[in-house]
């Protein structure tokens, strides 16, 4: 487990490498559908953007190796030319480990159907937060806080505050590029519309949910299942009110999708009175996903 239980582990810190990189990332990039060109490119855009990832320190915070935040990044390139011009879709996954367990949470599990950017072969990428001028490091720069402020927030309430600032200090700044997926009520689900969602004053019940539902709720599934699962089924309640807050934002829906698997997992057992009143909150949230729901209603008791 990472920070909070770093008390536990201080005698054993000096059998860690102590870094600041917060990051384990995986990147992929998938060129199927381009034909007739140097895939090479590919190959080495995914290798730099793996490097620049996993090597930057995106915070000052220290995290030992073994404390890294496990994430993906997904691209499919749709259109590419020879000028170095990318069309794609991106995949950004992180996980968090549930404590004393083998079992790793999907915390973010989000779509961006308009990653556009430039890249030759062969050059640098570089963030510098001063100078936002640069759609691709921009882009993975926003997902990178992001995921470290999410994780933090399920570590303690709020506590991804000062990290999620920072994608909103890239919004900002990204304004002058005209590139798609920075602007106000161009789309409910681009990159200005979730984080200002999601720190939205309104929102601050999803944000005590993030902690409620891991820490109290996930984390103390392996010690006693009844009272961890009892904290996830109350923690849902916290979701409930910030959709209510604030019906027209899409990230309460973006948290319910991340975790639908997950839900139907925990609450595939239980007492009948505790699926009900799962399910009556999931219906509210998410009244598309019934026939999933619905296996929580006809889950056994034991």
């Amino acid at each position: 487990m990472r920070r909070i239980y770093s008390l536990i582990l201080l005698p054993f810190l000096f059998l860690l490498p102590l870094g600041a990189q917060e990051l384990n990332c995986n990147v992929s990039i998938n060129s199927s559908q381009i034909q007739g060109t140097n895939t090479q490119i590919f190959k080495t855009l995914e290798n730099a953007l793996k490097e620049f990832i996993n090597e930057t320190e995106w915070t000052t915070a220290k995290y030992a190796f073994n404390e890294r935040i496990s994430c993906s990044f997904s691209i499919v390139v749709k259109e590419y030319s020879d000028d170095g011009t990318f069309k794609t879709e991106l995949t950004v996954q992180s996980t968090r480990p549930a404590y004393n367990s083998n079992y790793n949470s999907p915390v973010l599990n989000f779509k961006d159907n308009n990653f556009d950017f430039s890249y030759i072969e062969f050059d640098p990428i570089e963030f510098r937060p001063e100078i936002i001028d640069n759609n691709l490091t921009a882009v993975i720069a926003y997902y990178c806080y992001l995921i470290i402020g999410l994780d933090m927030d399920t570590m303690s309430p709020m506590g991804g505050t000062d990290v999620l600032q920072r994608c909103v200090d890239i919004v900002n700044a990204a304004q002058s590029m005209g590139e798609t997926g920075w602007k106000a009520f161009e789309d409910s689900r681009n990159r200005y519309a979730v984080i200002f969602d999601y720190i939205d004053e309104g929102l601050k019940p999803l944000r005590q949910f993030m902690y409620d539902y891991h820490r109290t709720g996930l984390d103390e599934m392996a010690q006693n299942a009844d009272r961890g699962r009892a904290s996830i089924a109350a923690s849902l309640e916290q979701l409930k009110t910030a959709k209510s807050n604030r019906p027209m934002s899409s990230v309460p829906d973006i948290i319910v999708s991340t975790k639908k698997e997950e839900l139907l997992n925990v609450f595939s057992r239980g007492p009948q009175a505790e699926r009900d009143k799962v399910y009556d909150c999931l219906m509210e949230l998410s009244p598309a996903n019934v026939n999933d729901w619905d296996k929580i209603k006809q889950a056994t008791q034991n």
